[in-house]
C-alpha cells in the first residue's frame, strides 16, 4: 500500500474538519455521520498495513461520536470492527464482549445484515478457539440473515469460515461441499481473496481425499490469486500447503523448496505483527517467536546431522531391508490365508442376508395378498348381510322384530368398519395412501362433522362447542377427504370417553406465508383423561388404555394410529396433553394453502328422479357367483323398477354380452373361470361403448390400475350402500337417454 494515499486521506479529514467548522449551513448530525466515516476509513487502511492500535484508536473516536449522536446502526457496526482488531491483536475476550455488544445494539436496532456480519465473526472467533460446534451455530446464524435480507454475496465467506472449521474437524467431505459453494459464489461476485483461500483449502481436502493431482491445481490457482492481489498470508498459506502435498507425493526436493519459501515469508509476516503487539503481547511473543527460531535450528541441525550419516543408514537400511522383505513374505503368507477365510465367512453372510431380504420381502407380499384375500372373503358375506337387513326393514318388518334388525345392521357396519380400518392402517404402513387435493371450505367441513357427531354426543349429555379464528378464510387447497377422517376419528374419541361433559373443537392461524397457512386444531374435552404410562403408545396400533376400558366403551384401537399416519401424509404433527379424570386435548397442525371460493355447480339429481326416466326398454345384465348377492343384487334392481338377467361366470358374460343388446353391465372380479377383469377385456375387444360397473369386494385403492387397465367405467364396492349405487345408475342412464335423443 503506497503512502501517499493515506497522507489524501488525513487531507480530507482535515479539510472536512474545517469546513464542518465554518459552514454553518451544515446540518451538526451530518458533519458528526461524516466524521465517524472518515475514522472508519482511515482505520481500515491502518488495518490493511497492520497499523492496529491505530486502527482501534480511531475506531474508538467514532464510537464516541456514534453513541454521542446516537446513532445505534453506526455503534453496532463499529463494535464488530473493534472485535475483529481485537482478535488480529490476539484479544480474544475483549474481542468477545465487543462483539457480544454489537449483537445487542443490531437485535436492538433490527439491524440484520451487520448482526450477520457480527455472527460470522464470533464463529471465526470461536474457530481460534477451538470450538467448533459453537462456531458452525454461529455460521448457521450468519447465513441464514444473510439468506433474509437478499446479502447472497456476503455468504461466500461464511462459507469459507465453515469450511476450515471442517478441515479442523477432519471431515474433508464437508469441507469440500462448503469449499465448493465458496468458489461458486466467489467467482459470481468477483472475490478474489475469498477465492484465493477457498482454492489453497480445497487444495489441502483435496490431498486428503486421495487426488493429489487436483489438489496441486487447486493450490496453484490460490498461490496466482494470491500473488496477483497482494495477499502474504494467502501465499504463506499456499506455500505450505504446496510443501505438504508434495512431501505426501515423495517429492522431497519441491516439498523442501516450498517449505523453505514459507519459513521465510512466515518471518516477515512474525516481525510486521510483532511490532503491532501490545508491550505485553510483544514479550510474550517474542518468546514465542525466540521457541520456534530454535526449534527451526534444531531441524536444521538433524537435517545436517542426517546428511552427515546417510551413508551409515543406508547400511543399515540395507540390512534393515532384507528383514523386512523376509517378514512381509511370511506376513503375506499368512494375511492371505486370513483374506481367504475372511472372504468366505463375507459371501456365507451376504448369502444369509439375500435370503433373509427375500423371506421378508415374501412375507411382506404374503401380508399384501392374505389381507386382499381376507378383505374379498369377509366382504362379500357382508353384502349379503347388510342387503338382507336393509331389505328387511324396507319390507315393514314386526315391531318386536325391528330392534334385532337394527342391531344386525349396526353389527354389519361395525364390521365394515373394523375392516376398512385395517386395511387403512396397511396402506399406511406400506407408504400407498396418495392425497388428492381440492378446494373446499373448511369451516363449513368441520361444520358437518360436528353436526353429523352431535347426536352420538348428546346420547352421553355431551356438548360441542365450535370456535373458528377470525383470521383464517374459510376455503383452502387440500385432500378434506383426510381431514374429514381424521376429525371424526378425534371427536367421535372426545365423545366416547366423556359423558356429562362439554367437547371444544377449535380451529385457529399459527402461521401464515403469502397463502401458505399452518392450521392448529384442537379437541378439548373434561372426559375420563388419560394417564402418563399410557400416553406413551398411545398412538400405536390396536393400542388402548386398557383391557377394562376396551369392554366398556368398545373400539379396536386403529382410530388414532390412522390419525397419526394420515396427520403425517398431511405433512403435519399431532401432539397429546391429558391429566386422569380431568380430560384430554388432542391438537395437530397440518399445512394448507388458502384458495378462492369455488364456483358451485347444481347438483345432480339421482335417487328421487328416477320416476323421470323411461325405464321401460331398460336391459342390465348381472354377473355374479354367488347366489345370495345374484338374489340381492336383483332385488335392488326390481325395488328400482328395473329388470335384469344373471349369469354367474366370465365366459356366460360374454356370450350374452355378443348376442344381447344391454345398456349396463354389473361385473364381479373373482368368479370360476376366468375372472370380471378377463371378461370386460375380452368384451371391449368387440363393444368399446357398453357401460360396465366393476361389482366387487376387493380393495378399489389397490386394483385401480388393473380396472382402468380393463376398461371398466366405475366401480361399485361390495358391500354398498343403496343411494351411491342408484346415484351411479342414474347418470349412466340419464347419459344414455340424452345420447339416444340426440340421435
Amino acid at each position: 500500500m503506497s503512502q501517499p494515499k493515506y497522507y489524501i486521506v488525513a487531507f480530507f479529514i482535515l479539510i472536512s474538519t474545517v469546513l464542518c467548522s465554518q459552514n454553518s449551513t451544515v446540518d451538526d448530525i451530518d458533519i458528526l455521520k461524516m466524521r465517524i466515516e472518515n475514522y472508519v476509513t482511515q482505520s481500515g487502511f491502518e488495518v490493511e498495513r497492520g497499523d492496529y492500535y491505530n486502527a482501534k484508536d480511531n475506531l474508538q473516536k467514532a464510537l464516541d461520536i456514534a453513541k454521542k449522536i446516537g446513532d445505534k446502526k453506526k455503534e453496532g457496526s463499529i463494535y464488530t470492527k473493534i472485535a475483529k482488531v481485537q482478535f488480529l491483536v490476539e484479544e480474544p475476550e475483549s474481542a468477545l464482549v465487543s462483539l457480544t455488544k454489537a449483537a445487542e445494539l443490531q437485535r436492538e436496532d433490527n439491524d440484520y445484515a451487520n448482526l450477520a456480519i457480527t455472527y460470522n465473526v464470533r464463529g471465526v472467533l470461536h474457530t481460534s478457539k477451538k470450538e467448533y460446534q459453537t462456531a458452525i451455530d454461529f455460521f448457521n446464524s450468519a447465513k441464514n440473515l444473510y439468506e433474509q435480507e437478499g446479502l447472497e454475496r456476503l455468504i461466500s465467506d461464511v462459507n469459507l469460515n465453515e469450511a476450515k472449521v471442517y478441515i479442523q474437524l477432519e471431515d474433508y467431505k464437508t469441507a469440500k461441499a462448503k469449499l465448493e459453494k465458496t468458489i461458486i459464489l466467489a467467482k459470481k461476485y468477483d472475490q478474489p481473496n475469498i477465492l484465493s483461500s477457498a482454492y489453497i483449502n480445497s487444495g489441502k481436502v483435496l490431498q486428503k481425499l486421495d487426488n493429489p493431482t487436483l489438489a496441486l491445481t487447486m493450490t496453484n490457482q490460490g498461490l496466482d490469486l494470491a500473488v496477483a492481489n497482494n495477499i502474504p498470508e494467502y501465499i504463506n498459506d499456499s506455500y505450505l500447503t504446496l510443501s505438504e502435498i508434495y512431501q505426501e507425493n515423495n517429492d522431497y526436493k519441491l516439498s523442501n523448496e516450498y517449505l523453505r519459501k514459507y519459513i521465510n515469508l512466515s518471518d516477515s509476516l512474525l516481525d510486521i505483527k510483532r511490532e503491532n503487539l501490545a508491550p505485553g503481547k510483544k514479550s510474550q511473543f517474542i518468546n514465542e517467536y525466540k521457541d520456534t527460531e530454535f526449534k527451526q535450528l534444531e531441524v536444521k541441525l538433524e537435517e545436517a546431522d542426517a546428511s552427515n550419516n546417510l551413508t551409515r543408514i543406508t547400511t543399515i537400511l540395507s540390512i534393515a531391508l532384507i528383514t523386512i522383505l523376509s517378514l512381509l513374505t511370511l506376513s503375506l503368507y499368512k494375511n492371505n490365508n486370513i483374506r481367504l477365510k475372511t472372504n468366505n465367512m463375507l459371501h456365507k453372510k451376504n448369502d444369509e442376508l439375500i435370503v433373509a431380504k427375500e423371506k421378508a420381502e415374501l412375507a411382506s407380499k404374503t401380508k399384501a395378498n392374505f389381507l386382499s384375500t381376507v378383505t374379498h372373503e369377509l366382504r362379500t358375506p357382508l353384502y349379503a348381510v347388510t342387503g338382507l337387513t336393509n331389505m328387511l326393514l324396507d319390507e315393514e318388518p314386526k315391531p318386536e322384530q325391528l330392534p334385532h334388525l337394527k342391531s344386525l345392521k349396526f353389527s354389519g357396519e361395525y364390521l365394515l368398519t373394523f375392516i376398512n380400518d385395517i386395511l387403512q392402517i396397511n396402506k399406511i404402513e406400506a407408504n400407498k395412501v396418495e392425497l388428492d387435493p381440492e378446494v373446499f371450505n373448511l369451516r363449513k367441513k368441520v361444520e358437518n362433522v360436528i353436526s353429523a357427531l352431535n347426536n352420538s354426543a348428546m346420547d352421553n349429555n355431551t356438548k360441542l362447542h365450535y370456535e373458528y379464528d377470525q383470521d383464517l378464510p374459510s376455503t383452502f387447497m387440500a385432500d378434506q377427504l383426510k381431514i374429514s377422517q381424521i376429525l371424526i376419528n378425534l371427536i367421535g374419541n372426545a365423545i366416547k370417553f366423556t359423558k356429562d361433559g362439554d367437547i371444544w373443537v377449535k380451529l385457529y392461524k399459527v402461521n401464515q406465508t403469502d397463502k401458505n397457512y399452518t392450521i392448529r386444531f384442537e379437541i378439548q374435552d373434561n372426559g375420563i383423561g388419560i394417564t402418563k404410562e399410557k400416553q406413551e403408545n398411545m398412538f400405536e396400533s390396536f393400542s388402548q388404555g386398557s383391557i377394562q376400558i376396551n369392554r366398556k366403551y368398545g373400539g379396536t384401537g386403529l382410530g388414532l394410529s390412522i390419525v397419526k399416519g394420515l396427520i403425517e401424509i398431511l405433512k403435519g404433527k399431532i401432539y397429546l396433553k391429558s391429566e386422569l379424570g380431568k380430560g384430554s386435548s388432542f391438537f395437530f397442525e397440518i399445512p394448507l394453502t388458502y384458495a378462492p371460493e369455488p364456483v358451485i355447480t347444481d347438483k345432480p339429481k339421482t335417487l328421487n328422479e328416477f320416476n323421470t326416466l323411461d325405464l321401460t326398454n331398460i336391459k342390465i345384465l348381472v354377473v355374479e357367483d354367488n347366489k345370495i348377492n345374484q338374489m340381492i343384487t336383483r332385488k335392488i334392481l326390481n325395488k328400482m323398477s328395473l329388470y335384469c338377467d344373471v349369469v354367474d361366470n366370465g365366459e356366460d358374460a360374454v356370450e350374452r354380452v355378443k348376442q344381447e343388446q344391454y345398456d349396463v353391465v354389473l361385473m364381479d372380479i373373482h368368479m370360476p373361470g376366468i375372472s370380471g377383469l378377463e371378461a370386460t377385456k375380452i368384451i371391449r375387444t368387440f363393444d368399446k361403448e357398453l357401460t360396465i360397473f366393476a361389482l366387487t369386494a376387493v380393495t378399489i385403492e389397490d386394483k385401480m390400475h388393473e380396472f382402468d387397465e380393463a376398461g371398466f367405467d366405475d366401480i361399485i364396492s361390495k358391500p354398498f350402500k343403496q343411494e351411491d349405487f342408484e346415484k351411479k345408475l342414474y347418470n349412466v342412464l340419464k347419459s344414455n337417454e340424452k345420447s339416444a335423443t340426440s340421435i
